[in-house]
């Protein structure tokens, strides 16, 4: 069997964290697969996906398309609802789409995939006009699609192109069931990690020296934010938090991440972040690291991680991934991030956007260690057994063997059909023949 994933970003981003364990736990269990990747750019996400054995191909998106999105195409009067309008304004932002769609269907049908997984919603669209007629195709969804009205409106018109969603929380999968109705079909598969690879014992990163801030003095507590800038990831309240800390408290903060995707407007910057620091008056209290590139060496030199985001989180891999390091970790609870944890048992939360909440709970984390422990503890033991990446394969092998088989019924039900057609049309050519 033979499964092409689609991605459109090269750069490491959660999906594409998800998407190489999916990958790596599907090469690990189920070697009898040909797994291919088709990718965007030639970035980390190829170098890894081929050093795990999967053939991989970049096809370069056009320039336009990179850059497209609800954020470049929402006008002050847009709201995605006439889909003609939706279409042409598409088409119009971006020009080269077609001529992507056409190469991306020639490489598929040379591939001759069995099953195509998509993993983005630009991918999700593509994949829907380049798939081969007869393969099934896979949305894996992994953020809310109804507060992107105009991706909103496209998937739902190419909803009968997919044969099932994937969705990594039960939120996520409510939310696109709002969008592609209740006969969507739709399953839930929990993001997976590599537990040994995020785990309490291993290297840690000096977060002080990648900040250019002096060593922090002996008993500082080390609180740390974690991930890409996207501007509803919640920086500017964990800022914030930090700066409503008592000063006698011990606390050093670090925002580990910088800005990845190319989508206009969706991203805030160092820059920015810096600044907001100054004006908080805690540029002595708190690192910017910029990207790293094995993140679970920055989580074990942290004794909190802090995931702040002021809208529904999808799923929250780095809340996870934070517990597989036995971390003492703080979510915003809503959404998927909310299925993820026990509050009280193995993480503390707060109201996404509350910068004073946040802080009362940095503050009670970081005046007891005994609670950090406990919390960090019980989070490993969570991830070993709720999260662990080694059972995607077991979940996902099964979805790829029943859409192969739907396939392949269906494509024996167009022959027949096809030629049950051509013989009608060859006796009605006979019976003119005669007359």
């Amino acid at each position: 069997m033979r499964i092409v994933f689609l991605n459109p970003s090269g750069q490491m981003g959660g999906a594409e964290v998800a998407l190489l364990d999916m990958l790596a736990s599907l090469r690990e269990a189920a070697p009898e697969l040909t797994l291919e990747l088709i990718v965007s750019d030639g970035g980390s996400v190829a170098t890894r996906a081929a050093a795990l054995g999967v053939v991989t191909t970049v096809l370069p998106f056009p320039a336009s398309l990179s850059r497209l999105g609800d954020a470049s195409l929402a006008g002050p009067n847009s709201n995605g609802s006439n889909r003609l309008q939706l279409l042409r304004q598409l088409a119009f932002a971006n020009p080269g789409i077609a001529g992507y769609v056409s190469r991306l269907r020639k490489l598929l049908r040379q591939r001759r995939p069995d099953v195509i997984h998509s993993n983005g919603f630009k991918m999700h669209l593509l994949g829907a006009m380049a798939r081969p007629r007869g393969v099934p195709l896979v949305w894996h969804v992994h953020d809310y699609v109804q507060s992107r009205p105009f991706m909103a409106a496209l998937l739902k018109v190419f909803r009968k192109r997919c044969s099932l969603a994937i969705v990594n929380s039960n939120s996520v999968g409510q939310d696109l069931k709002a969008v592609c109705g209740d006969a969507f079909p739709i399953q839930t598969i929990y993001n997976g990690v590599d537990t040994k690879v995020f785990s309490p014992s291993g290297e840690r990163l000096d977060l002080d020296f990648l900040s250019g801030l002096p060593p922090a003095e002996p008993g500082t507590i080390r609180v740390g934010l974690l991930g890409t800038l996207a501007r509803w990831k919640g920086h500017e309240t964990f800022l914030t938090a930090l700066s409503l800390l008592a000063p006698d408290i011990p606390v050093r903060g670090y925002v580990i991440g910088d800005a990845l995707y190319q989508t206009d407007g969706s991203q805030t910057s160092l820059a920015e972040l810096q600044d907001i620091a100054r004006r908080l008056g805690i540029s002595s209290r708190v690192g910017f690291t910029g990207f790293v590139a094995e993140p679970a060496s920055a989580m074990r030199a942290l004794d909190v991680v802090v995931h702040a985001s002021t809208q529904r989180e999808p799923f929250g891999l780095v809340i996870v991934e934070a517990m597989a390091c036995g971390r003492a970790v703080v979510i915003g609870e809503a959404g998927g991030a909310a299925e993820l944890i026990d509050v009280g048992e193995n993480a503390l939360g707060h109201t996404p956007g509350d910068a004073a909440q946040l802080a009362e709970r940095i503050t009670q984390l970081a005046t007891d260690p005994e609670l950090r422990a406990r919390l960090g503890a019980a989070g490993r033991a969570t991830a070993e057994q709720r999260f662990n990446r080694t059972r995607l394969a077991g979940e996902l092998a099964p979805i790829y063997e029943s859409l192969r088989n739907s396939g392949r019924q269906s494509a024996i039900k167009r022959q027949r059909s096809d030629v049950s057609e051509q013989r009608t049309v060859e006796r009605g050519q006979s019976r003119e023949n005669r007359d």
